[in-house]
């Protein structure tokens, strides 16, 4: 099983946008069983509201629906989890700090997997949910392609078809 979990600031935009697209293209590819996929706020400002409506909506219009409840980040969830996935620069450094600097072999910026590394603006700043969803969808299609090399492409996983990976 391969942990993976995305943060923002606060739980509602970003990061749960990022967790439904990782799991339907994980779904979509027949690895969904190999993934436990997750996300959390640095903030605790949102803990227990929904995904912002907004963003749910943008997430609808691609056909994509899920609840989720907003849940502050603590040392705990980074220790578990395989990849921690933030939205942005300042999402990294608050991580560096919750940690004091340990565990960054498995914290990465999501648009660092793609060929066009950057920041994913916050949409609750910008109002720009489809140019947050395109950012969303570009690094979460980079990452799965980075972890079907590095992780499934090393004998640990086999197959039920000739391209569908699953835990021995």
């Amino acid at each position: 099983m391969i942990y993976v979990m995305f943060v923002c600031l606060g739980n509602i935009c970003r990061s749960p946008m990022a967790e439904l697209i990782f799991a339907n293209m994980a779904e979509e590819e027949g690895l969904a069983m190999n993934f436990c996929i997750t996300s959390y706020g640095i903030s605790n400002e949102e803990e227990g509201n929904p995904i912002y409506p907004p963003a749910l909506k943008t997430l609808n219009d691609h056909g994509l629906d899920g609840v989720h409840r907003a849940r502050q980040l603590s040392l705990t969830e980074i220790i578990n989890n395989d990849y921690i996935i933030v939205m942005d620069s300042n999402n990294l450094m608050d991580i560096l700090r919750i940690t004091g600097g340990r565990f960054g072999e498995k914290v990465f910026k999501l648009c660092d997997f793609t060929s066009n590394p950057r920041d994913i603006a916050d949409p609750w700043y910008t109002r720009d949910f489809e140019r947050t969803y395109a950012d969303i969808e570009d690094g979460c299609r980079g990452f799965l392609e980075y972890i079907k090399k590095q992780r499934m492409g090393n004998g640990g996983y086999q197959t039920n078809s000739k391209d569908k990976f699953f835990p021995l």
